[in-house]
């Protein structure tokens, strides 16, 4: 059997081994090259990411707390408005409490102190002697000591006869004082008698009159919750403190029982002295007019004659 021998030459297919293997590992090392540029993209990427979702977080919860506390302190500014609201009603209602108080306490004291100055000056004119004497006549006697001449227990026979002498003149004007006390005590029971017949009437009969007397009652609204102020005017004509104390006190106990009528048409006379006092007014024409037009549409109510 035949056998061949060959030989072949591999040194070029070495020469290109050792090519590729060269362009093999400068591929690797752009690869790693490659590989590291991306991770440094990556992580700057990645960097620059969390950066804008932390600053986007950031800004949305800043602006969401920010709509918050613009909304909370408007809810806080309109309760303020309404306390400080609040606060002035307060204060009104009080400064008119205190108003109402102290008219009433000072019409009360007035009314209290003349009756107290009456009721003295009547009991002093029941028994005016008697109260003249505990009054004027006793301090006297009390201080008996202080008008009777002083004398001296020893004296001298030159001195003895003026002394008797002031002492008698002391007696005698004690006796004028006497006799003008008995004078004065005379003609007051004598006046007393008089005013006594002059104040009792005989034979007069006493009646029961009914009298009208014009009161106005206005109810007005001073703020916008409707808190309403109700004032009683009664006629100062022909009528004393008290009577008009009365009356107020009468009505202000009975304002709700009282039975009300709508007024369509205002009284002719109500209208007259109305246009007088517009007239004699001082304002501009402009005030006149609105004055005029809101006293037209104005609405009143009048008592019903049941009611009375």
């Amino acid at each position: 059997m035949a056998t061949f021998n060959y030989t072949v030459d591999t040194n070029p297919m070495a020469a290109e081994i050792s090519s590729v293997s060269k362009h093999v590992a400068g591929t690797t090392t752009a690869v790693v090259a490659m590989q590291t540029a991306v991770v440094a993209a990556e992580t700057k990427a990645a960097d620059h990411v969390c950066k804008n979702v932390n600053k986007g977080f950031f800004t949305l919860i800043r602006s969401q707390i920010s709509q918050k506390m613009a909304k909370l302190q408007s809810d806080v500014d309109s309760h303020l408005m309404q306390l400080h609201q609040q606060r002035k009603q307060l204060l009104a209602i009080k400064g008119r409490m205190e108003r109402d108080y102290n008219m009433i306490s000072n019409r009360y004291l007035k009314l209290f102190n003349g009756l107290n100055q009456n009721l003295k000056q009547r009991i002093f004119e029941l028994d005016k002697p008697t109260i003249d004497f505990a009054v004027r006549e006793v301090e006297k006697v009390s201080n008996r000591t202080k008008y009777l001449t002083a004398t001296v227990p020893v004296t001298q026979l030159e001195s003895l006869a003026i002394s008797q002498k002031i002492i008698a003149s002391n007696v005698k004007f004690r006796g004028l004082k006497v006799i003008g006390s008995m004078t004065n005590f005379l003609s007051y029971m004598n006046e007393q008698k008089r005013l006594t017949g002059k104040i009792l009437l005989s034979g007069s009969k006493v009646e029961n009159a009914t009298l009208s007397v014009p009161v106005i009652i206005s109810e007005m609204n001073f703020d916008r919750f409707n808190n309403k102020n109700i004032d009683i005017t009664v006629s100062k004509i022909q009528l004393s403190q008290s009577t008009q104390s009365a009356v107020k006190n009468t009505l202000s106990q009975k304002i709700d029982d009282l039975q009300w009528e709508q007024q369509n048409d205002i009284s002719k006379d109500v209208k007259s002295e109305f246009s007088k006092m517009l007239s004699a007014s001082n304002s501009s024409q402009r005030v006149k007019d609105m004055a005029n037009t809101l006293f037209l549409a104005n609405n009143f109510q009048n008592l019903k004659t049941d009611a009375l």
